[in-house]
């Protein structure tokens, strides 16, 4: 029997069309951004958290030259927030990166497979579903409800 998986998301042309709370986060990752430290793969990530009590966190992947011993600025973020606040849901998560030069023609940058298992298993901790928000340099926003949405057969504690 063949089964299909849709994907339904949301589509911004450029960050005019976002609501208040998501420019605070397009900016936020967008500045996060420019601090990232990626000598090797001159390839910059910056991501920006949402919690429930308003405030908003951010950060950037951090390269090592002994890969892969560096970190995406998804798990950066997520996992300081989570050490610092961990009682506290996440509600939003915004994503954006690029190449640090020549990204105009750069589409949204969604999270990688590693970062994409790290945040289920904060939506199954918090059973809630998490915003997530992805984007390029040229303003492009993409938005799915969940990230089971890009990870539909994920693995979490149930399996255990």
């Amino acid at each position: 029997m063949k089964k299909e998986i849709q994907l339904g998301y949301e589509y911004f042309k450029n960050s005019t069309e976002l609501n208040d709370i998501e420019k605070k986060l397009f900016e936020k990752a967008k500045l996060a951004r420019e601090n990232a430290y990626a000598p090797y793969s001159q390839f910059l990530v910056g991501c920006s958290i949402l919690l429930e009590n308003g405030e908003i966190f951010s950060g950037n992947n951090q390269e090592n030259a002994a890969f892969p011993s560096g970190l995406c600025a998804e798990r950066t973020t997520l996992f300081w927030v989570a050490a610092n606040f961990p009682n506290m849901k996440i509600k939003k998560i915004f994503v954006i990166g690029g190449p640090r030069e020549s990204y105009e023609k750069t589409p949204p940058i969604p999270p990688c497979g590693a970062c994409r298992q790290s945040i289920i298993e904060y939506e199954t901790k918090q059973h809630e579903d998490i915003d997530l928000y992805f984007s390029s340099m040229n303003e492009e926003v993409i938005k799915i409800q969940a990230i089971k949405d890009l990870l539909p057969f994920y693995f979490d504690a149930t399996f255990l």
